[in-house]
Order: C-alpha cells, then sequence, then structure tokens
C-alpha cells in the first residue's frame, strides 16, 4: 500500500470530522463545541510545527538529543502537575527516566533498530509517553490509595512498621493498576486495533511482517519502560518523596 498523498481531499475530511465530533458533542450537552474544534486546530499546528522541526533536527545527531531533551522536559512536566500540585511534582522525572533510559539504551547498543534520528525520535517519544502515562496514572492512584487508607498507615505506623514500610503496605497492591492499559493494548494487538507503528508503517510501503515486528517491538518496549516507571513511582512515593499536601506529607 502506498503512502497517504496529503491533498486537499485529506484536509476536507480532516476538517468534516472535526466539525462533526464538535455538533455531536454540542449536540449531546456533553462537550462545548469550540472546545473540540480548538482542540483539533491546536493539533494541527504543532503536528505541522513539529514535523518541520523533526524534519531538520534529524539532519544531525546533537539536534536530535536536544529535542530528546525537551520532550523528556515536557512528559515529567506534565506527568509531575497531574499527580501533585506541590513542589514535589518534578520526582516524576525519576520514573521516567528510570523506564526510558535502559530500554532506548538496548535498543541502540543491539543496533535492533536503525540508529538514525529518524528512527530514534518517533521511537524513544513513543517510550517517553509511555513512561509519562504510567507515571501519572500509577502516582495519582498510589497517593489517592495513601489519603483515603490514612487510618490503615497510621495503624501500620503505630504496629512499628517504618514510614517506607507502612505506605508500601497500603499502596503496593494498588500499583498495578497502573500497566493495565499497557497490557490490555499488548493483549489485544491485532485482534481489536492495530496501533499507529503498525498502520504507519503499512501506508509507508512496509510489509504487513515489518509493520508488525516494528509494532512488536515497540508494545514489549512499553511493557518494559512502564514496568519499571511504576516500580520507581511506587518507591519514592513510599519513601515521601513524591507527595501532596496532607497529613502524610513529610512537610507535615
Amino acid at each position: 500500500m502506498g503512502s497517504v498523498a496529503v491533498t486537499p481531499v485529506l484536509g476536507g475530511v480532516i476538517g468534516f470530522l472535526l466539525v462533526a465530533a464538535g455538533a455531536v458533542g454540542w449536540l449531546g450537552g456533553f462537550a462545548r463545541w469550540w472546545s473540540v474544534l480548538g482542540a483539533g486546530v491546536r493539533g494541527a499546528v504543532q503536528l505541522a510545527v513539529v514535523s518541520l522541526v523533526i524534519a531538520y533536527v534529524v539532519r544531525s545527531s546533537w539536534l536530535v538529543g536536544v529535542f530528546v531533551v525537551v520532550m523528556f522536559a515536557v512528559a515529567v512536566r506534565t506527568a509531575g502537575r497531574r499527580i501533585t500540585g506541590d513542589r514535589t511534582w518534578w520526582w516524576a522525572g525519576v520514573p521516567i527516566a528510570a523506564g526510558v533510559a535502559p530500554v532506548a539504551a538496548v535498543l541502540v547498543v543491539s543496533r535492533a533498530v536503525p540508529v538514525t534520528g529518524l528512527v530514534l525520535v518517533p521511537l524513544v517519544g513513543q517510550l517517553i509517553g509511555g513512561a509519562l502515562t504510567a507515571t501519572a496514572l500509577a502516582g495519582r492512584r498510589l497517593l489517592d490509595e495513601l489519603e483515603q487508607r490514612r487510618g490503615e498507615v497510621e495503624a501500620a505506623l503505630s504496629l512499628g512498621l517504618s514510614d517506607r514500610d507502612a505506605r508500601l503496605e497500603i499502596a503496593r497492591p494498588s500499583a498495578g493498576t497502573a500497566l493495565v492499559p499497557a497490557l490490555d493494548q499488548t493483549r489485544t494487538v491485532g485482534m481489536v486495533t492495530l496501533p499507529g507503528a503498525f498502520v504507519g508503517m503499512l501506508l509507508g510501503g512496509a510489509s504487513p511482517v515489518q509493520a508488525g515486528a516494528v509494532q512488536l517491538l515497540v508494545l514489549v518496549g512499553l511493557l518494559a519502560v512502564e514496568a519499571v516507571a511504576i516500580a520507581a513511582v511506587l518507591e519514592i512515593v513510599a519513601r515521601g518523596r513524591l507527595t501532596r499536601p496532607g497529613p502524610l506529607s513529610p512537610a507535615a
């Protein structure tokens, strides 16, 4: 299959679908039409800018590194602010880095994929995105659990457990829920959904076998990244590094 041509027809279809989404949300009373249209326009502008930036930075290895650092910084800020409003939000960088760095290193050292900017930027971007999602989900879930079960944490402390162990005792059983989206995506790939890497390679002219192999690499890489990120979030929450203002905060 050939690549998709960027034509006025494609632009018209995108515009029609965006207007339809806004109209349905407005008529259904569950979304403001201007919010939907605004999101679509913003996405179009951002993709246009990013496309131009990527076309430029892939020519230089150091620019690729700068672009990856920018993606990482945005992910840390986004994940941290989704978890907490206090100044500990920057600890979200630890699980994201802990998950992405070793997986990206394995891909580069093994030469499993071409070590070029055009390949590494989108691939590492997907890994950072997965780590962001897992970190945000795990951080919010664990802190919510500790707040809701504050009495159990205090009871564990009264039994002689350390702060870390008391938090782990309550938070650990909930940590696995953050991995569920990645597990479901991997279990249902090809049967329920055809993810972006697979479809993108097919549209780019790759064979189904090549597209499937790359998609499997992405999915398994995301599982590894997110598992490590969740484990790191659990540890930093248990140690009181990532907190929310309240009775369980070390500052309280």
